[in-house]
């Protein structure tokens, strides 16, 4: 079963994991942040793995959802964790990926094989993973920025630093469902629908007020 290929290679996996995130950054960048974000998603996806697994007659549905809910509260954590380390929105991304990646290439060289019910509940979990953590980081973000703004002009500053975010975001969720590792219809797409709007609502609220106040302090 998955949940015992990942307990039995969870030192291997985290490596893998850590061996990839190494390779995108400098040197003078550190794994700080993610020493926490995919060593406790292992953990939590063991969790849900197990509860989706009993036999059939098993009350299961509070623990399941007790489970699935530490993995988006983790994820959060691990979103905000990223941004006070400095790393970009698509790093959040890639952290994730880098586990779903990391498993299946495992697996492969281990010939384990891994049934259709337990793919999907691993990408299920790393949809709602993926979804949770760039929320929080852009969150995150949004307070730092409304911190600073204080004049017209850093308010022009805040609408672009909002639009790159918003649409940062959503390129970050559509590259996540074309790599077919989480569906459109699940949390992922629904980030990706819910930051269009915000685009959209984004450019109604703040445009009329930049051009009123002309841009200048």
């Amino acid at each position: 079963m998955l949940h015992e290929f990942l307990i039995s290679n969870r030192t291997k996996l985290i490596a893998r994991c850590w061996d990839k995130v190494a390779k995108r950054l400098s040197p003078s960048e550190n794994l700080a942040a993610l020493e926490h974000g995919v060593p406790l998603f292992l953990q939590q996806l063991v969790e849900t793995l197990r509860l989706e697994q009993r036999p059939s007659g098993h009350t299961v549905a509070p623990g399941l959802r007790l489970a699935v809910m530490a993995i988006t509260r983790a994820a959060g954590i691990h979103g905000a964790d990223l941004l006070r380390q400095g790393y970009s929105v698509e790093q959040v991304v890639r952290d994730y990926g880098d586990v779903c990646q990391s498993v299946t290439e495992l697996a492969s060289e281990q010939e384990t094989q891994i049934s259709t019910v337990e793919f999907g509940v691993l990408n299920r979990c790393l949809d709602d993973a993926i979804a949770e953590a760039v929320t929080t980081f852009g969150r995150a973000r949004q307070v730092l920025i409304n911190e600073q703004a204080k004049t017209s002009q850093q308010r022009l500053t805040v609408f672009t630093d909002e639009y790159q975010r918003l649409v940062d975001i959503a390129l970050q969720a559509f590259d996540a469902i074309k790599t077919g590792n989480v569906g459109v219809r699940g949390s992922t797409g629904t980030l990706l629908f819910n930051t269009l709007e915000n685009l959209r609502s984004l450019a109604d609220r703040t445009l009329p007020e930049i051009r009123q106040g002309g841009g200048h302090a």
